[in-house]
This record gives C-alpha cells, sequence and structure tokens, in this order.
C-alpha cells in the first residue's frame, strides 16, 4: 500500500489515542490533525479547520495532497462528511474511515437505531417513540412501564440527552419538558423505552460493510462522583478487557448482536465503512443492546487502541479496500486502564487556561491530552476533561496503580479524578 497521508478530525483523548497508534505505522507519511490539542501536536501537525465545514476540509485535503480521512467525533458523520467525499469527484477516491449518512443515523437518531434492531432482531428493551403531537399516549406508555423510566432525546445532545428517572409522575414532567424544547432540536422526539438492569459495558466493531473484526472490549465510568454518583459526564475512566465479558458472553454478543447488525447494513442497502460502538447489558449472562454509536468512544479508545498491536493503517487499508476479512489483528493480553483527571466544577462550568506541571516527566502510563493547549513550551488545561492516564500490565491492579502512580506526579489547580476506577471489577 502507498504511505498514507492522513488527516484526523477531533480534538480530544480519543484523537491523541488514533494519533498514537498511526504515529507508529510503517505507513504513514505525514498525520494532520484537526483540531488536535496540545498532545497531538507532538505527532503530527496540529490545523486549525472546522471539522463541520466540508468544503474547507476539501480545500486542505486536495492542497496537502491527504489520502486518508479519519473522522473521531460524530457530529461530521451524522451530518454525510463521507456522502460528501463520495459525491465529489475530486474527492471519490480518498477513503473515509466512518459510515456514510444513512449509517450515521445509527447514533444521529435513537429511534432509527431502535428501528433496526427490531427490524434485524437485535436484543434491546421495549420502547416507544413520542412527539408533542402524542405527548398524552406517553404519559400512557410511561404508566404500562416499571420505574424506573429511561426518556432519551432522539436526537444529538452532547451525551445528555439520556434521563433515567425512579418516578412516574417525575417521568412525565420531564417527557414534556424535554418535548418543550430542554434539549432543544434533539428532544422533537422522545424514546422511552423499559429499564435494563444489569452490568453495562461496550463492545466495538471494525468494518467494511460486509466483513469485520472484533476490537477489545471495555467499560467507562461515566459518573464524576466515586461510587458512581453524581452528574453524568463524558466518562471519568475506563478499563479494558472487562473480566465479566469471558468467552461464552462475547459468543453471544457475537452471534445476536454483531452479527445481525453486520448483516442489517448488507440487507438494508447501508455503506458502513468504520467503527461500531455498541453500548451494552449484561442482563443476567444475556447481552442487550442500549445504544449504538457510529464511532469510537472517550475514554474507552485510550484503553482499547494501545491494546491493539497490529498496525491500524494496515486495519484502515482492509477498511478502505472491502478487504478487513484478510487483515491480522492482534491483541494484547495485559489489561489496560485509564483514569480521567478534570478541570474543578467540571461536568458544569469550569476554568480554561490553567497550568499543567509534570508531563515531562518519564512514566510508565501514557498520558493522552483532551482538554489541553500548547502556547510556547507549557501546557495549559483548555477543556473539562484535561488528561486520560493510561496503564498496561499482566493484571488489572497493577495497571490501575501504574495509573495513579502517574496522576501523583501531575498538577494543575482544581486538578479532580476519581480514585475508584476498575476497583468494582478487582
Amino acid at each position: 500500500m502507498n504511505n498514507k497521508r492522513v488527516l484526523l478530525l477531533g480534538s480530544g483523548g480519543r484523537e491523541h489515542a488514533f494519533a498514537l497508534s498511526m504515529s507508529k505505522s510503517n505507513h504513514l507519511d505525514k498525520l494532520f490533525i484537526a483540531p488536535g490539542n496540545g498532545g497531538t501536536g507532538e505527532l503530527g501537525e496540529n490545523v486549525d479547520l472546522n471539522i463541520n465545514d466540508f468544503e474547507v476540509i476539501k480545500d486542505f485535503v486536495i492542497s496537502h495532497k491527504v489520502n486518508l480521512v479519519v473522522v473521531g467525533p460524530e457530529d461530521p458523520l451524522v451530518r454525510g462528511i463521507y456522502d460528501f467525499f463520495v459525491n465529489d469527484v475530486e474527492l471519490q477516491n480518498i477513503p473515509v474511515i466512518g459510515p456514510s449518512f444513512e449509517g450515521a443515523k445509527l447514533e444521529g437518531s435513537k429511534h432509527y437505531a431502535k428501528q433496526f434492531m427490531m427490524r434485524h432482531n437485535v436484543p434491546t428493551a421495549a420502547y416507544q417513540t413520542f412527539t408533542k403531537d402524542n405527548l398524552e399516549e406517553g404519559y400512557a406508555f410511561i404508566d404500562t412501564l416499571k420505574a424506573p423510566y429511561v426518556l432519551k432525546a432522539d436526537g444529538l445532545a452532547g451525551g445528555k440527552g439520556v434521563l433515567i428517572i425512579d418516578n412516574s409522575e417525575e417521568a412525565k414532567v420531564e417527557l414534556s419538558n424535554m418535548l418543550g424544547g430542554k434539549f432543544g432540536a434533539a428532544g422533537s422526539s422522545v424514546v422511552i423505552e423499559e429499564f435494563l438492569s444489569g452490568i453495562e459495558m461496550s463492545v466495538f466493531v471494525l468494518t467494511d460493510g460486509v466483513s469485520y473484526k472484533v476490537l477489545p472490549n471495555a467499560k467507562d465510568y461515566k459518573r464524576i462522583g466515586e461510587g458512581d454518583t453524581g452528574l453524568n459526564t463524558g466518562g471519568m475512566g475506563a478499563v479494558s478487557p472487562v473480566p465479566f465479558a469471558d468467552s461464552v458472553f462475547m459468543d453471544k454478543v457475537e452471534t445476536r448482536i454483531i452479527k445481525p447488525t453486520i448483516d442489517g447494513f448488507v440487507k438494508d442497502n447501508i455503506t458502513y465503512k468504520g467503527f461500531v460502538f455498541i453500548g451494552l447489558m449484561n442482563v443476567g449472562g444475556d447481552p442487550f443492546v442500549i445504544e449504538y454509536n457510529v464511532r469510537m468512544g472517550d475514554p474507552e479508545t485510550e484503553v482499547v487502541l494501545p491494546r491493539i498491536e497490529s498496525d491500524i493503517l494496515d486495519l484502515f487499508e482492509g477498511v478502505a479496500t472491502g478487504t478487513l476479512a484478510n487483515c491480522d489483528m492482534k491483541i494484547s493480553t495485559n489489561f489496560a486502564t485509564t483514569v480521567v483527571c478534570t478541570s474543578c466544577g467540571y461536568p458544569n462550568d469550569y476554568p480554561k487556561g490553567l497550568e499543567i506541571s509534570g508531563l515531562e516527566g518519564k512514566y510508565d502510563s501514557i498520558v493522552f491530552h483532551s482538554g489541553t493547549k500548547k502556547v510556547g513550551e507549557q501546557y495549559l488545561t483548555n477543556g473539562g476533561r484535561v488528561l486520560a492516564v493510561t496503564s498496561m500490565a499482566p493484571t488489572m491492579s497493577e495497571a490501575i496503580g501504574k495509573s495513579y502512580d502517574t496522576i501523583s506526579k501531575i498538577k494543575f489547580d482544581g486538578m479532580y479524578f476519581r480514585r475508584d476506577v476498575s476497583l468494582d471489577l478487582q
């Protein structure tokens, strides 16, 4: 294969992890990251592009002879960047790692995803979808369910559009609020579904639309407080592999969920060349799908990619050319753990521009940057989730110990992190 001049879209810890994996490839010629962060700038060239302005991206791709585009976040995918490239004569031979507009609806619309699952017999919770026009029917559906009640804004709501409510009257009030604009256009339709009781985890698949590779599984920690308390966040840590996801469980996942999903793409004529992130609930040993995402998760990417020992650009070439089935993928047997360090106040208001010290140390960990920027020689905070500290070891307890040891040597004002990541699994 020809050496790759890659444009990676995104700015978080996920993109730093992608940049690190691609920087190790034997096939990388040049890596651009748009807009990137303080860490990605050490592995390639950060470029100040609006990732949702496809005409600007087109100009950059052509002028810089980019021959592969890797999309990190969901927004450009849901807006149709894959189709933009395919339908442009000057871009159509440049592969995009990510699904088509139709495929991206699996994340862009909860209702669409539920219909897809029902159509292809993928196990998921019972549900109905409501709008302002049938609000009373929504109230009646809530009365048919047992507490707690799960309400999901149909569209993209920045990870904040899912409510789990214990009281039926409160659920009805929130349904009215959501349909009244609480989450903007994302909540113009609301999916109400039965609550699944179990342990949550994530499974990741890379596919060329026909064949697929199952990547390392992971579990993240979404709430800000220890013991899974407090507000939901973008993720406070993650581990891979998940100890309860043994071969028996993963065989069920592949047979009941992964294969029907990929076969569903073929049956529905959906072009899908990228990642499928399957959020699962383990209910008494049986997997049920909570949601699909159409890209890798953050911070799960920071534990999944370090465990993949194969050349990631070889895998992307297989996706682009429809030959993924011929690619080998080697996965480390080590555990990987990551702990996210956040700014004080996150996930609510938080300061930016705080100096970070300790990043120059030599640690037995990978310090992925998320919300950082580099000014001169100094790294500054530039987001709510600032760093994700990943470590690998033969046991989970060793790996998490390394992460916490590294974190003890890094400082910025108000730095916060959970101290219980992985404890529930050990």
